[in-house]
C-alpha cells in the first residue's frame, strides 16, 4: 500500500489551493454588442388586410408556425422534415459535435490519471568498464500508476471551455435555423403547387370549353355560316391553352419533386393528389423590432458566436502566463517476480514544476492580435445579421401590403375581364362582331383569372416568408437556460 509522508502532502496540498485561490481571470468582460434597432416596423401601417400589428407579439403561436395556414396536409409534411430531411440531419450532427466538443475541454479541469504493467530482460555489455552488472541479464518486473493536474490558474481551460460552450450554442441556433428555413421552403413549394393546381383547373375547364366551341365552328363552317378564319382563331386559341396547360404539368412536377426531397423520401415515389381549397392568408402579427433580436435564431448565432470570440481572446491572454503542473507516480518494481508484490519493491514520487514561455519570436502576441481580429469580425457579422434581419421583415411586410392592394385591383380587373367576354359573346351571337374580339375577350378573361390567383400565390408566400424573418415563434431563451444549465 502507497504511503506518503504527510507533511510532504500537506505541504503540497496547500500550494495547490493557494494557487487555485490567488488564480486570475484572463476573460475580456463581455456584453452583447450593442446595434441600432427602429422603434417599430416601417413596412407595418396600423390596419391593412391580410396582416395586423400586435404588440407585444405574444399572440403568434410559439408552436407549429405553419398550424396558421390550416392546412393538415401541410401539418403532416412538415412534421417529416425533423424525421427525414438530411440538411436538418446534417444540422443535428454539427450539433452533437460542438456538444462533444465542449465536454472535451471541459475534461481540463480534471486530473490525468494512467496506469500500465511491464516486464522486460536486459543484457549490459561485459566490455563496460566500472559496471557492477557488465555481462549479466537482469530482469525486469514494474507496475505502477501515475497521475497529473495542471490548475487552471489563468483561466486557459475554463475559457477554452466557454469557448467551446458558446460555439455549442452557436450551433443549437444553426440547427433552428436550418429547421426555419427547410419549413419556410417547404410551404412555399406546397402553396405554390397548390396555387398551380388551382390554375391546372382553370385551364382545364378552358381547353374543354374551348373544344367545345371548335366543335360548333366547324358545323357552322360545314354549313357555310362563317368562313375558315373563325376556326383558323379558335383553334391558335384552343393550341395556345393546351400550351399553358401542359407547362403547368412541368411546373408541378418539378415542385413536388422539390417536396419530396425536403421530407427526404426519392422523387419517383412521391406523389401529391390535387387540391383546389383556396389558401388565406393569416393574420400576423409583427411585433416590436426589438423582440426580432430574440425570435431569430441566427442572430442568436451570430451573437454567441461573438460570446465564443470573446473567450477565444481569453485564451490567448492565458497563453502568457506559466502553467502548474502536478505529478505523483508509484509502483512497484522488482528484477525478481517472487517479492515483486512486497513492501520492499514499492517506488513513489509527487513534485510540482511551473513552467513558462519566455520568448516564442512574437507567437503568442500574434495569437492574441488574431483573436481579437476575429471578434472584431464576429461583431461586425452580428451586426449585419441583424441589419439583414430588419430587411426581411420589411420587405415581406412592404410586400404584404403591397399584394393586398393588387389583389383587389386585380379581382375588379377579373370581374370587368368576365362581363367584358360576356358581353362580347353575346354581340358575336347577334352578329354585330366577328369571331376575333370574342378570342381576344375569352383571352384577356383567362389572363386575368390566372393573374389573380397567381398574385394570391404571391401573398401565401409573403406571409410565409414573413414568418420566416420573424424567427417561426423560436425565441432564444432556449438557449439562455442552456446557457445557465452548461
Amino acid at each position: 500500500m502507497l504511503t506518503l509522508p504527510i507533511p510532504f502532502i500537506r505541504k503540497t496540498a496547500a500550494i495547490a489551493v493557494a494557487c487555485v485561490l490567488t488564480a486570475c481571470s484572463t476573460l475580456p468582460p463581455y456584453t452583447k454588442p450593442d446595434v441600432a434597432v427602429p422603434d417599430h416596423f416601417a413596412g407595418a401601417p396600423q390596419a391593412a388586410p391580410g396582416w395586423a400589428v400586435a404588440a407585444p407579439a405574444d399572440g403568434l403561436s410559439r408552436g407549429p408556425w405553419w398550424t396558421l395556414f390550416n392546412d393538415p396536409d401541410l401539418n403532416g409534411l412538415e412534421a417529416r422534415i425533423d424525421v427525414s430531411n438530411q440538411t436538418v440531419k446534417k444540422a443535428v450532427a454539427q450539433l452533437q459535435e460542438a456538444r462533444a466538443m465542449v465536454n472535451y475541454q471541459r475534461a481540463g479541469f480534471f486530473p490525468t490519471v494512467t496506469a500500465g504493467a511491464a516486464q522486460s530482460r536486459t543484457r549490459l555489455s561485459q566490455n563496460v568498464l566500472g559496471h557492477s552488472l557488465a555481462g549479466q541479464t537482469v530482469p525486469d518486473y514494474s507496475a505502477g500508476i501515475a497521475a497529473s493536474w495542471e490548475p487552471d490558474l489563468f483561466g486557459r481551460v475554463s475559457n477554452a471551455t466557454l469557448n467551446a460552450r458558446d460555439n455549442a450554442q452557436a450551433s443549437e441556433a444553426d440547427l433552428q435555423s436550418v429547421r426555419l428555413s427547410m419549413a419556410s421552403d417547404l410551404a412555399i413549394d406546397y402553396f405554390d403547387l397548390r396555387s398551380l393546381d388551382i390554375q391546372k383547373k382553370l385551364l382545364d375547364d378552358t381547353v374543354t370549353a374551348y373544344t367545345a366551341a371548335l366543335d360548333i365552328l366547324k358545323q357552322q363552317m360545314k354549313d357555310g355560316a362563317i368562313d375558315a378564319s373563325a376556326v383558323a382563331q379558335a383553334e391558335t386559341q384552343l393550341e395556345s391553352t393546351r400550351t399553358q396547360d401542359t407547362d403547368i404539368d412541368v411546373q408541378r412536377a418539378q415542385l413536388q419533386h422539390a417536396i419530396a426531397t425536403l421530407v427526404g423520401v426519392p422523387a419517383s415515389s412521391f406523389t401529391l393528389p390535387a387540391k383546389l381549397d383556396p389558401v388565406g392568408v393569416p393574420s400576423i402579427p409583427a411585433g416590436l423590432p426589438s423582440q426580432l433580436l430574440e425570435r431569430r435564431p441566427d442572430i442568436a448565432a451570430a451573437e454567441r458566436r461573438v460570446a465564443a470570440a470573446n473567450a477565444q481572446i481569453g485564451e490567448a491572454r492565458a497563453a502568457f502566463y506559466p502553467d502548474l503542473t502536478l505529478s505523483a507516480t508509484a509502483g512497484l518494481e522488482s528484477t525478481f517476480f517472487a517479492p515483486w508484490l512486497t513492501a520492499p519493491s514499492l517506488f513513489w514520487s509527487i513534485g510540482a514544476q511551473l513552467a513558462g514561455t519566455l520568448f516564442d519570436g512574437g507567437r503568442r502576441d500574434a495569437t492574441l492580435k488574431g483573436a481579437t481580429a476575429q471578434y472584431d469580425g464576429a461583431v461586425a457579422d452580428y451586426r449585419q445579421t441583424v441589419l439583414v434581419a430588419f430587411q426581411q421583415v420589411e420587405d415581406n411586410l412592404s410586400a404584404l401590403h403591397t399584394l393586398a392592394g393588387e389583389a383587389d385591383s386585380q379581382q375588379r380587373a377579373t370581374s370587368a375581364a368576365e362581363l367584358s367576354l360576356k358581353l362580347t359573346t353575346n354581340r358575336y351571337q347577334a352578329g354585330a362582331v366577328n369571331y376575333l374580339d370574342v378570342v381576344t375577350a375569352q383571352t384577356i378573361a383567362l389572363t386575368n383569372e390566372r393573374t389573380a390567383d397567381q398574385i394570391q400565390a404571391r401573398r401565401v408566400d409573403a406571409s410565409v416568408l414573413l414568418l420566416k424573418a420573424l424567427g417561426g415563434g423560436w425565441n432564444s431563451a432556449s438557449l439562455d437556460s442552456a446557457q445557465a444549465s452548461g
